[in-house]
């Protein structure tokens, strides 16, 4: 009994009035934009109201990162809006399906660790990224039907309305935390709106929320291999964009929080959700990092506020479609624009004369990747691949080899630094094989040999002394390096000259 209050966290500590106010919150907010990333889709508003709280619940029951908000995202609607324009919704619902045995398999493998290769200036490129798509997405609720930016009356009432939303959000918690912020001026403007009569854009406007529970629905899809081929290539993409977004979501709101998420539970979660999401007429999804700071920033920190948003959404979705639907647009714009400032690492900015080159250039690419492509995963990708590959550049100039010839006319080189792939050309340069003495000592007290280039380099060296006629002993490879060594002779012929004294391939 004990292990099942801990799961919901009941157990512990819990504020229920702030968990209970911003679930309220948050579910407001989740309505239009779970019906504007449904319409990016091509989908209906209720596919994406349904993913929205059937990810919401399940994700907040079984996530490893209670506090954090799942839904529809415009990060998914993307990757599948040309499967459901070439193929229908269905080959949506059944793509969202298998992305969930994906993301579960990648759980159950306890593959989250991987995000530990993720760099910071990644993160806070993803970050500062999701931040500007976030500010920009609103920027069309300052236009008309055709496109067109709003002037005049309109426009000044829409500003007026936008700026009050944000200096509430503001300055209410200088004065009193006891109610969030957020649900304060929300409220406030409906209020205005509603009795002054002031003629603004509704969630109405949008379109129609009303619905009905989400119905059980197995995809009509020919169960045939060309339909894997056709749904495999999106559920992949889904499964991974979904993923990396959650899990860096989940670092983000851990690093709020001072607590510590499970990713590999997250992954089950997310996975368990996506099936949920697309048996029950769901578009996908997977968390939602705005959603998730309003949550945080409003206090909420247990798995009750997800629960309350999405059990609230559903309620909206069945019997409050009527006045969720004059809910002015102006509100929630404000909302997410505060939650753009506040998602923004400003700080990263003061850290461009401070940071390596490279890290900012890794953070304005990802910056780049994710505002102009909208796709997340690949500037993650994007990142981690620079990353990398100054890491290897930067290992690779720092291999060195102090030589010196003993007494008993030995010459020793002792090799500082790692030896990989990258610094491979820079070892080799190291050694005059016809200029040195008949017997050589390699000292790899100070290096490591990490990889098969690394293993094939050695091979050549002991094979060019080897021609010569002259005696290669290798000293102090790590136990890892022996091993290493000892399975490639199975591959390639690794040239080892063995030497009593020093016991070749023995610390």
């Amino acid at each position: 009994m004990k292990k099942y209050l801990n799961f919901f966290d009941f157990s512990q500590k819990v504020n229920y009035r702030t968990e209970v106010l911003s679930g309220l919150t948050v579910a407001l907010a989740l309505v239009p934009e779970a019906v504007a990333f449904a319409i990016i889709a091509g989908l209906s508003p209720l596919t994406g109201l349904y993913a929205a709280f059937v990810m919401g619940l399940v994700t907040s029951i079984l996530g490893g990162r209670p506090g954090m908000i799942s839904g529809a995202t415009g990060a998914i609607a993307v990757v599948i809006v040309s499967l459901a324009m070439d193929y229908g919704v269905e080959y949506v619902f059944a793509a969202v399906i298998l992305a969930g045995i994906l993301q579960l398999t990648a759980g159950l493998l306890r593959l989250g660790k991987l995000m530990r290769l993720v760099p910071h200036p990644v993160i806070f490129g993803f970050v500062n990224g999701l931040a500007i798509i976030i500010f920009m997405s609103q920027l069309a609720q300052f236009q008309d039907l055709d496109g067109n930016w709003l002037t005049g009356q309109p426009l000044y009432i829409l500003l007026g309305l936008v700026l009050l939303t944000m200096a509430i959000i503001y300055f209410l918690p200088k004065l009193s935390k006891a109610i969030p912020a957020s649900l304060v001026a929300i409220l406030t403007i409906f209020g205005l709106v509603v009795f002054l009569d002031i003629d603004t854009r509704t969630v109405g406007d949008i379109a129609s929320i009303k619905g009905t529970f989400p119905p059980f629905h197995i995809p009509l899809v020919p169960l045939e291999w060309k339909t894997l081929q056709i749904i495999f290539p999106y559920a992949a993409i889904v499964a991974g964009v979904g993923l990396i977004e959650s899990l860096l979501t989940l670092n983000i709101i851990d690093e709020i929080t001072e607590t510590r998420g499970r990713s590999n539970k997250e992954a089950v979660a997310q996975g368990t959700a996506n099936i949920l999401s697309g048996l029950f007429s769901g578009m996908g999804g997977c968390a939602m990092i705005g959603q998730s700071l309003i949550n945080t920033s409003n206090g909420a920190r247990a798995r009750l506020s997800g629960i309350v948003a999405a059990v609230m959404l559903l309620v909206f979705i069945m019997f409050g479609s009527s006045l969720i639907e004059r809910l002015p647009m102006a509100a929630l714009t404000g909302l997410m624009i505060m939650v753009a400032i506040g998602t923004f690492e400003w700080a990263s900015l003061r850290t461009f004369k401070r940071m390596p080159k490279s890290d900012i250039f890794v953070m304005v690419m990802v910056t780049l990747v994710t505002v102009f492509l909208h796709n997340l995963a690949l500037a993650v990708l994007i990142g981690v691949v620079i990353a990398a590959l100054v890491f290897a550049w930067d290992n690779a100039k720092r291999i060195r080899a102090r030589k010196m010839i003993d007494a008993d006319g030995v010459k020793h080189y002792q090799i500082y630094g790692p030896l990989f792939f990258g610094s491979v050309m820079a070892f080799n340069e190291k050694f005059d094989v016809l200029g040195d003495p008949e017997e050589i000592i390699i000292d790899f007290a100070e290096s490591r040999v990490v990889d098969m280039s690394a293993i094939e380099a050695l091979n050549k060296i002991t094979e060019r002394y080897l021609k010569v006629g002259k005696k290669v002993h290798l000293k102090h490879l790590s136990p890892d390096c022996q091993k290493l060594l000892a399975n490639a002779n199975e591959i390639i012929d690794v040239n080892v000259m063995e030497d009593p004294t020093y016991k070749v391939l023995m610390d």
